[in-house]
């Protein structure tokens, strides 16, 4: 057994959120847990690391974790001292090494120092670039100084470094950017233990889970393989059961219409069959599953312009003084039907031209027109614009019973209930609500507002798969226009109608999709190293440092030539998806997979070949 939760359960106040959890997880396998916000995953991933302890059961572990929780707790130090606290293993091993070296134990040292060789005797190099690949902040800064996205980018990369058995990670794409998401996709692929992940990334359920476990009515369904299998199998077994639960309503039916009939008969036979009966009725009912309700189309009739900018430019002061162009003569139009997708790095200026555009943030220069009518909604990464004091009920109402919707008056109780509140969380004080409930409210709010310009910062986090689908589908009917900074592919995929990508000292290009902009970065990274592997092929081959054993040496050598067969496929492959053939023969989705699983390869090959350098 490598990890195992056995009959758990878990109780919150007079709420049960699981109610008889039975989990194993062997090592090699890759875990989704999904299910509707407030179901239990994240208690549940919180319990196998042993950071929460159930009301009943048991959790078995024989492994060493690395966890990520929803709010990650930091000790005090840099962001370099709280990655590198990650390496306690490698320091023992060290120390190991060391003691077996005085004590003159020649097979222990011998142990120690093939596993020394084995994963290196330095590894300051790679604290480094894990902390670079997730876009975490200036490594001397102060992790209390952090906000919540970068905290939670530092503790990733802590869990990553720790070299565990088991990988716990809840929502690790939350903040992070594009190309940080695909290269931890790689990694997850990659890892040789047990991996239980809480994500509503279907692209990488797609691309790293061996099983999907929905937590269902407080219990674990397991379904085996990825994303597409999971919807499928999930949908074959929700029609047998409410086959059964027709049956046993049917059922209970009958026998109530006998009872009814016959009251006063006690033989045995009619006591047995009450007696069934009841068991019938004791039987729990199928659950029925709810999805909120969102409309955010408010009927205005506009012209084609809704914002116009011209030449917006915009700097700020980074580290040392030195100034930061994040926006150089950005030219932007934005009527109704215009859902662009913002895309690039942490730290290019996402955020920051939504400030813009939103009128929270002045430009350094050029100029904003924006309709004189035009409602501008907003909802940011940090799920601000509610009063945290306020209950739910009032942050929706306005302190009014009623609330007006597509002119006609509703009681907030009932508005609130599509959007998954219950009567007992109206007198809730906004600042207790998960972050998913926050963002539901948020949307409420803008619901009412009915805004014509819509600025969402990274919506679906937080939010679980039937949110994010019913959040897509509103958008998609909005008669609105929508700037989303997102780093979810398949929500970019499906809402976006073309995507605004930021490159790096202000240049911001426009692409008629996130394939397109992904094709763009990869033109460019293979420019940029074209030449390096060029120049390492040719080279002759040189014994390299002892820091490097054989096989790392011999893996080192071969890489370049192996990076460039699959560059030279992954050209081959992006011609074929660019051709419309290929969608018309029902191709096209099979090829952009197999292309999506190529370029995490060669991302990785790239990734092992700049940490071979390093110790080289």
């Amino acid at each position: 057994m490598f990890l195992a939760a056995e009959g758990v359960q878990k109780a919150y106040g007079d709420r049960l959120v699981l109610r008889g959890v039975d989990l194993v997880v062997q090592q090699g396998e890759r875990v989704v847990l999904v299910g509707p916000n407030g179901c239990g995953k994240s208690t549940l991933l919180s319990m196998l690391a042993g950071v929460e302890v159930p009301d009943r059961g048991a959790v078995h572990r024989r492994v060493e974790i690395g966890f990520l929780g929803q709010a990650p707790v930091l000790p005090v130090g840099t962001v370099r001292a709280i990655a590198a606290s990650g390496l306690a293993w490698h320091a023992a091993l060290i120390r190991a090494w060391e003691a077996a070296v005085a004590e003159g134990d020649l097979e222990a040292s011998a142990a120690a120092q093939a596993q020394l060789d084995l994963h290196g005797w330095d590894l300051g190099h790679q604290v480094e670039a894990v902390l670079e690949r997730v876009g975490a902040p200036d490594l001397e800064r102060s992790v209390d100084t952090l906000s919540g996205g970068e905290r939670r980018r530092v503790a990733l990369a802590r869990a990553l470094l720790s070299s565990p058995d088991a990988l716990l990670l809840d929502e690790p794409t939350n903040h992070l950017d594009a190309d940080a998401v695909e290269w931890l996709e790689g990694v997850l692929k990659a890892f040789a233990g047990a991996v239980v992940l809480v994500t509503h990334d279907r692209y990488l359920i797609e691309a790293v889970a061996t099983r999907v476990v929905e937590i269902e009515d407080g219990v674990a369904v397991s379904y085996d393989g990825s994303w597409g299998d999971y919807l499928v199998a999930r949908a074959e077994r929700q029609i047998a059961l409410q086959r059964a639960e027709d049956s046993r309503v049917a059922l209970i039916r009958r026998e109530a219409a006998w009872a009814a009939r016959s009251p006063a008969a006690r033989t045995t036979k009619q006591a047995a069959r009450l007696k069934r009966l009841e068991a019938l009725e004791a039987v729990r009912p199928l659950p029925v599953a709810r999805r909120f309700s969102l409309n955010l189309k408010t009927g205005d009739k506009f012209g084609r312009t809704f914002l116009e900018a011209r030449g917006l430019s915009r700097s700020f002061v980074g580290p040392g003084g030195k100034a930061v162009r994040v926006l150089d003569g950005l030219d932007l139009d934005l009527g109704p039907g215009d859902r662009i997708g913002v895309v690039g790095a942490n730290g290019a200026g996402k955020s920051t031209l939504l400030s813009i555009l939103a009128g929270v943030l002045e430009p350094d220069g050029g100029t904003l027109a924006r309709g004189p009518r035009v409602v501008i909604g907003r909802v940011d990464q940090e799920r601000t614009g509610l009063d945290l004091t306020s209950t739910v009920a009032d942050a929706a109402g306005a302190g009014a019973s009623h609330v007006t919707i597509g002119g006609r008056d509703i009681h907030v109780v009932s508005f609130l209930r599509n959007f998954l509140f219950t009567r007992e969380q109206l007198d809730q004080p906004v600042g207790t609500l998960s972050g998913g409930e926050r963002a539901r409210l948020l949307l409420a709010v803008q619901m009412l507002r009915g805004a014509h310009l819509l600025l969402l910062d990274e919506p679906t986090n937080d939010l679980d798969l039937p949110s994010v689908g019913a959040l897509e589908e509103a958008l998609l009917e909005y008669d609105g226009a929508v700037v989303t900074v997102s780093h979810d592919r398949a929500f970019l995929d499906r809402v976006c109608t073309s995507i605004l990508a930021f490159h790096g000292n202000g240049r911001v290009v426009a692409y008629a999709s996130r394939l397109q902009w992904v094709a763009a970065l990869r033109a460019e990274r293979s420019a940029r190293l074209s030449p390096k592997v060029e120049a390492a092929a040719a080279a002759p081959k040189v014994e390299r440092g002892s820091k490097l054993s054989f096989k790392e040496r011999q893996e080192l050598s071969d890489l370049p030539a192996r990076i460039e067969r699959m560059e030279v496929e992954r050209a081959a492959l992006e011609e074929k998806v660019a051709h419309p053939d290929a969608w018309r023969t029902g191709e096209g989705a099979e090829l952009t997979r197999a292309l999506d699983a190529l370029a995490q390869t060669i991302e990785a090959a790239y990734a092992r070949w700049e940490a071979l350098e390093a110790r080289s």
